[in-house]
Parts: C-alpha cells; structure tokens; sequence
C-alpha cells in the first residue's frame, strides 16, 4: 500500500551500507543530508504564503497549531514549546498536539496514528476554531490523524497548511497551503526521522520566526521579546538592551530591572527618554513594535 511513496523508496547511494565502514556511512548521511535545505529552498514560495496567513490568524487573536504522528508529532510539539521563552507569547497561542498525546513524547504510541476520528477529537479538546490555523504534519502525506484533523479544522472555516515530503499526496488537497519538501528516499528506507524530519525542522523553524518577526516580536535581528527567567537569559537581556539603546552594561541592568523586565520597555525607556508608564503606552499604541515606538 505504501510502497509507491518516495519515503518509502530504497536510496541507491545507501546500497550496502550495512557493510561499510563507519566513516563512509556518516558520509554517505552528511550528503545525504544536504537535499534537506535544497528541498526547503524550492519550497519557499509556498512556505512564505503559510507565513502570510499564519500572521494574519494571530494578528485577529487566533492562534497556530501544529498537529502530527510520531517524529512528525514531536517536532511541531517541539517548535510549539520553543515560542514561549524565545517571543514572549502565550502557551496557548502556538500550540503542538502529537498522537497518543504527551506520552508519545518519549516513546513511539504509532498505532494511534491510524485513526482520523481522533485526530479531529484531539484538535476540537483544544478548543480550536474557525480563527485559528492548523499545520498538519505527515512525511508520508497520508497520516489518517493527520487528515481527519485537516478535515475537521476546514469543516470549522479555520485556514489549513500541510507539510509532507511526498508529491501529491493525500495531504495536499486536503489543506489550503500544501508545502512539499522532496528530500528524496531516506538512507534507511522509510525512516523518516532521517531527511524528511530535517527538513520539517527547518520549515517550522522558518513559519514560526519568520510570524514572529512580522508580528513584532523581534527588533533587527534581537530578540527582544525573550523572558528573563533565568540568569542566561537575564544576561542576554541585558546585552539586547546593551546593543539596542547603545548603553554600557551598568545602565542595561538598571533599565531592565526599571522596565520590570521588559526588553522592549527597557530600549524604549533608554532611547526616547522616557519612564516606564510611558514607554509600555507608546508600545501598545503601536502594536508592541519597537521599531515603529522608535520612528513612528
């Protein structure tokens, strides 16, 4: 049934690896490894217009979900749990759902995946709805998790983005923006987790930094939404606010401390000359954009 994907397909460079020395086999990965990038960048008109319709959904107050099986599952879990600390939103507005829920986490439930009810359950415990968007992940393109989730999120209204590594899959009719990331077959046929997880990686790397720099919460290229909860990120929120008001050291640990940890109210405060009241009223009235609070 499967045996027509270009996942599943044998890798004519992989022929014999089991009998090669372990210097070649790594090699022969490392090569392997790059159609990974090379199938992102061709991917990239699609990728941008998923961007578009991302930002527009949060802009309105909806939110991103990543939804998938297995190694699929744990990456858009991964890149849900990574937005937090690194842009300073809300847990709840992007949001990873994985099949057999936290527990396949650490260990593989795949037989869960077979089942389309439950990835629409799952999607609707959550709440989601028409504003929201929802990526579903599938390396294969044809997950039924994956599909009964993208069916019942286009049941709702709410905008659809799919990311698979094979061509015309079940997934691409199934979802508003197709993204299609043709790696080629894996050097150990099927797995997945090989090429085609690298390059998911990559693209939800790309749909979630490149949302929130257009949603405000970077300034250059700074970081400046990052939560100092810790003293790592305290020390580099201080060197963001050291860089972007063009202050010493002494003064972006005042500024921090005066802004109540507030990046952007810090460089605010430190540029236009302000008090804090007054730094957190000109970022909301623009938007939480540090750029346009500074020259608009």
């Amino acid at each position: 049934m499967l045996e027509h994907l270009l996942t599943e397909q044998p890798n004519p460079a992989a022929e014999g690896l089991d009998a090669r020395p372990t210097e070649e086999i790594l090699r022969v990965m490392n090569c392997e490894d790059h159609h990974a990038p090379e199938a992102v960048a061709r991917a990239i008109p699609a990728i941008a217009r998923a961007v578009d319709v991302i930002v527009e959904r949060l802009r309105a107050g909806g939110r991103l979900f990543y939804i998938g099986a297995g190694t699929s599952g744990r990456l858009g879990v991964l890149d849900a749990a990574e937005c937090p600390p690194t842009f300073g939103v809300s847990p709840e507005q992007v949001q990873g759902i994985i099949a057999g829920g936290e527990g396949a986490l650490a260990r593989a439930t795949e037989a869960r995946e077979d089942d389309p009810a439950m990835g629409a359950r799952d999607l609707t415990a959550r709440g989601f709805a028409a504003g929201d968007v929802l990526v579903g992940i599938a390396a294969s393109g044809r997950t039924p998790y994956v599909l009964g989730a993208a069916a019942e999120a286009r049941r709702l209204g709410a905008a659809t983005i799919g990311i698979c590594c094979t061509p015309d899959s079940e997934l691409r009719p199934a979802v508003d923006i197709p993204i299609e990331l043709l790696v080629g077959p894996e050097i150990v046929a099927g797995s997945t987790r090989l090429k085609a997880g690298t390059a998911t990686k990559l693209t939800l790397n790309m749909l979630s930094t490149a949302a929130m720099i257009r949603l405000g919460h970077v300034y250059g290229n700074l970081m400046v939404n990052v939560q100092p909860r810790n003293e790592k990120l305290r020390d580099r929120a201080r060197r963001i606010i050291a860089r972007a008001a063009g202050v010493n050291a002494a003064r972006a640990a005042e500024l921090l401390e005066a802004s109540g940890g507030a990046v952007k109210v810090a460089i605010v405060m430190a540029r236009l000359g302000m008090d804090r009241a007054q730094a957190e009223a000109r970022l909301a009235a623009r938007g939480g954009r540090v750029s346009e609070a500074l020259h608009g």
